[in-house]
């Protein structure tokens, strides 16, 4: 069970029925996925995968090259209908074409060194071409991937209903006959879904891992490169005021919010990555120390002497909307009248996509493989979670430095610890806390479930279900 979103955390029921041309370890190191191995041109302006042979679709197509043709084809086309991470990858490549029956290459815009990271998530997620009849779009297309499970139902926002694919190249052994994926918005409703026995696992909130406990279940904290973070809409006047942003850093009490709400797991933060990645930078924690006076000077500043008021788009889900109330409470002291605005989790592109709807919104950001797609999309001008420009021109300046940089050359590093240390100090997003997933589910019921790094969910279709759970 998790709750409701089309973002990182909805990832666990895509990975299940869509394999990607490329893979991710658990730490998220690219690995042979659809594609069994790539390569560059000497200027990263092309990019050839070679195909898996013998691979089916769960309508029995054969996964080749031509399937793949279509797939990338049709995404560009989409545009702005597709998600985000998607329009982020399709927006970098000019042309695709076969170049025999199970090769594949993509002609780039300008040189990108991404495309092993980029192919590896939605984008790179592979569909039958015959799903694609009619222009068959959101609910009318049909969900036929190459994953390790096919899809038998699914109600959207409801419930996914899985069988084993046992035609799967990765094979079956290990894996259960059949899985249900529920979204339930509401934390009460899983925790009580697993002690009733309706569910076997369920994402939980940190403030129920002491309930979770004393009903004898067991809970699993999986540590991530997650941060719950707060997206700000630059265009707008006065979270596109630098002095205001900075005022909105100086009035948290992150320290507070993470004891209060993370449940003796989380961690307070000012910036986009946790201590798992290789940028995250323990200085950076250090610039904005809570200060309601420092907070209401700077808003004077700003042209703000009586306050200011900001609009914050909230996703209806429990744990946000007491995040939301938490950070309204706490900043109003500082001078800042925050209105909380409710909507479905589902229509969270409202904060980006015109006409943009609400100052700020809170997120949960999964993180990257490639750090540098976390600075595209939550800073750089156009990322698919930013609703307005870059806090400062040098960031797109850099994005673009470091995207026609091979990950394995260092200066490429160097380029994105200047991006850490910029966007944090132009208040580029208000990061709160990094936030673990924590599970919960009967003892000895879940085994294999590795913290996945690469992105907010946790991958479900390796696990294996224990005689717990009978």
């Amino acid at each position: 069970l998790e709750p409701q979103s089309n973002s990182s955390v909805g990832q666990a029921a895509l990975m299940a029925a869509y394999d990607s041309l490329v893979k991710l370890t658990d730490a998220g190191e690219p690995i042979p996925g659809l594609a069994k191995s790539w390569k560059y041109n000497a200027d990263l302006t092309e990019f050839t995968l070679s195909l898996r042979p013998g691979v089916l679709f769960h309508d029995g197509a054969k996964m080749d090259a031509a399937a793949v043709v279509k797939n990338i084809e049709r995404a560009i086309g989409l545009g702005k209908r597709a998600g985000a991470a998607t329009v982020e990858t399709m927006s970098q490549i000019a042309a695709v074409d076969a170049v025999g029956e199970l090769e594949v290459r993509l002609k780039l815009k300008a040189p990108n060194g991404q495309m092993p990271y980029l192919l590896a998530g939605q984008p790179g997620m592979m569909v039958s071409p015959a799903s694609f009849v009619n222009d068959a779009f959101g609910g009318t297309l049909k969900p036929v991937g190459a994953g390790a499970y096919r899809i038998k139902s699914y109600e959207p926002s409801v419930r996914t209903m899985y069988e084993r694919f046992d035609e799967y190249w990765g094979g079956t052994e290990g894996r259960p006959k059949a899985a249900q994926h529920h979204f339930v918005p509401d934390a009460r409703a899983r925790l009580n879904a697993v002690r009733s026995g309706q569910a076997t696992m369920a994402l939980l909130d940190s403030r129920q891992i002491d309930d979770a406990k004393a009903a004898g279940l067991a809970v699993q904290v999986n540590q991530k490169n997650v941060i719950q973070d707060i997206y700000l809409n630059q265009d707008r006047d006065t979270i596109g005021n630098l002095k205001v942003r900075q005022a909105f850093m100086h009035a948290l009490d992150r320290s507070a919010l993470a004891d209060a709400l993370g449940g003796g797991v989380s961690m307070p933060t000012a910036q986009m990555f946790g201590p798992l990645s290789p940028l995250y930078d323990k200085s950076l924690d250090m610039l904005y120390p809570h200060d309601p006076a420092k907070a209401k000077k700077l808003l004077t500043e700003a042209g703000y002497p009586n306050g200011v008021d900001i609009n914050w788009l909230v996703l209806n889900a429990s744990e946000y909307r007491l995040v939301g109330e938490a950070v309204q409470a706490m900043v109003a002291e500082a001078g800042i009248r925050i209105k909380l605005d409710v909507i479905d989790l589902s229509q969270y592109q409202q904060f980006r996509l015109p006409p943009k709807r609400g100052d700020v919104m809170l997120g949960r950001w999964g993180g990257r493989a490639d750090p540098l797609q976390t600075f595209q999309e939550l800073a750089g001008t156009g990322g698919s979670v930013n609703g307005g420009k870059a806090a400062v021109p040098e960031i797109d300046t850099l994005i673009d430095q470091a995207r026609k940089l091979d990950p394995a050359d260092p200066k490429r590093n160097e380029v994105l610890k200047h991006l850490a240390r910029l966007t944090t100090e132009q208040v580029s997003h208000i990061a709160l806390m990094v936030r673990p997933n924590m599970y919960v589910y009967k003892t000895g019921c879940i085994q294999g479930m590795a913290p996945y790094l690469p992105a907010g969910s946790d991958r479900f279709h390796d696990v294996k279900v224990g005689t717990a759970c009978k």
